[in-house]
This record gives C-alpha cells, structure tokens and sequence, in this order.
C-alpha cells in the first residue's frame, strides 16, 4: 500500500500530477494552502485523497482537520499553523497523541521531515511549489506499507 503526502501548493499543480504518474498511490493526503485547486486535485486523482484547510485557503470549505486510516493506522491531518509548527513539533505531536493518533500530517513550514517518536510519527511533506529548506527543491512525502505489514515514510524531491 502507498500513499502519497503533500502540501503548501499554492495553487500551482505541475508537479503534482508529475507525483501521481510516478506512484500511481493508493491514498492521497493534501496538508493544505490547496488555494482553489480543491478541484484539480480531485479530478486527476482516481484514488481517495483526504484535503485540509490551510491558512492561506481563505474561501474553503475543507475541514480544518481529518482522520485517516492506512493499514490500520490512525492518522491525523491538520496543516500546523495552529499548533505552532514553526518553532517546533512538540505540540503538534502532543496533540496527536490526545488523539490516539499514530502519524500526524502537516504542512506550513515549506520543510520537509520525518519524525519518528516512541508513539507518534510527525511528517511534514515540505512544499510542492515553494520550498523553503536548504536546496530548496519541491519535496513531498511517500508512506507505505511494506509486505510485512511495516510502516514506512521517506521525503522524496523533484530535481
């Protein structure tokens, strides 16, 4: 099983559909900044994609947040801004664990990571269209299930 995580597209979507052909996943998760593509997204993708308001998606009608399954693991996708994500993951993951959560998605920051604690997961797939880490190259995150039933995330780049 394979999903894809992105974020922070701004309403610019090239690379997005360049993903899709690359991974052909079975989940799609958007952490938000979608601004107006809500549309976009849901046409060019045939499998289920889970989207949530950003701070830039003024006029939405997303959800602030969502829970998804995948392979039976709990996930939970907000995109940040409310949890303080630019000083830090500490709240996020807090949060994430109140809510029995063992991944949680987010955006916000433009920078990719990938956390894993005792008991949460923190990924933040970085930005499709303006990133902001070092190399600044368009990132997004791929989770999978492996045919042991382990998990996996890894930050991948469009060079």
């Amino acid at each position: 099983m394979k999903a894809i995580i992105v974020s922070d597209t701004h309403g610019h979507n090239a690379n997005y559909g360049k993903i899709l052909k690359m991974h052909n996943p079975d989940l799609v998760i958007h952490c938000g900044d979608i601004e107006g593509s809500e549309n976009v997204f849901t046409q060019v993708t045939s499998c289920p994609i889970y989207m949530v308001k950003g701070n830039n998606d003024y006029f939405s009608d997303l959800p602030r947040e969502v829970d998804v399954s995948f392979g039976g693991n709990k996930i939970w996708v907000t995109h940040g801004h409310n949890f303080y994500v630019s000083v830090g993951t500490e709240i996020i993951k807090e949060e994430a664990r109140t809510r029995g959560a063992k991944i949680v998605c987010f955006g916000h920051t433009h920078r990719p990571i990938v956390e894993y604690g005792a008991d949460v997961i923190a990924v933040n797939p970085g930005s499709l269209s303006y990133p902001r880490q070092e190399g600044r190259l368009p990132s997004y995150a791929i989770m999978e299930i492996d045919r042991f039933g382990e998990l996996h995330v890894n930050i991948a780049y469009i060079k």
